[in-house]
């Protein structure tokens, strides 16, 4: 589990940065620089995630089962947030309204916080 959890953090970060060089290159010249910065933010809390789940991963102070929970919720957390406001940055770039999905942005960031409690409560709980 730590393996893949550590893998998966990878990715998410690689996918990170893919996506901040590209908001910071090729969106430039597309968004005005308030979506701009919408966009950034999406990266931002992408990258935190995966830096969060990078350390989940390796540490041994978190049962495995609390493990898989977190990386469960980072993984959807990350989806519903950051991967909704990519869509709501760039809505100007589609030909379809993609605003409907801006509910989900709060649910994701329920989902992330759901994730730091989880890592709280199992290492409060934790004996020794």
């Amino acid at each position: 589990m730590d393996r893949k959890i550590v893998a998966i953090a990878g990715v998410l970060g690689a996918i990170g940065i893919i996506l901040g060089a590209f908001g910071a290159h090729s969106l430039k010249e597309l968004l005005a620089p308030e979506q701009l910065a919408v966009f950034e933010t999406g990266v931002r809390y992408q990258m935190y995630h995966a830096l969060f789940l990078l350390f989940v991963g390796m540490t041994p102070m978190v049962s495995q089962k609390a493990k898989r929970l977190i990386l469960g919720l980072v993984l959807s957390g990350v989806l519903f947030f950051s991967f909704s406001i990519y869509f709501l940055a760039c809505k100007s770039l589609f030909s379809v309204d993609v605003t409907i999905i801006g509910p989900v942005t709060p649910i994701g960031g329920l989902l992330l916080i759901a994730a730091w409690v989880v890592l709280i409560l199992n290492i409060m709980r934790r004996k020794g």
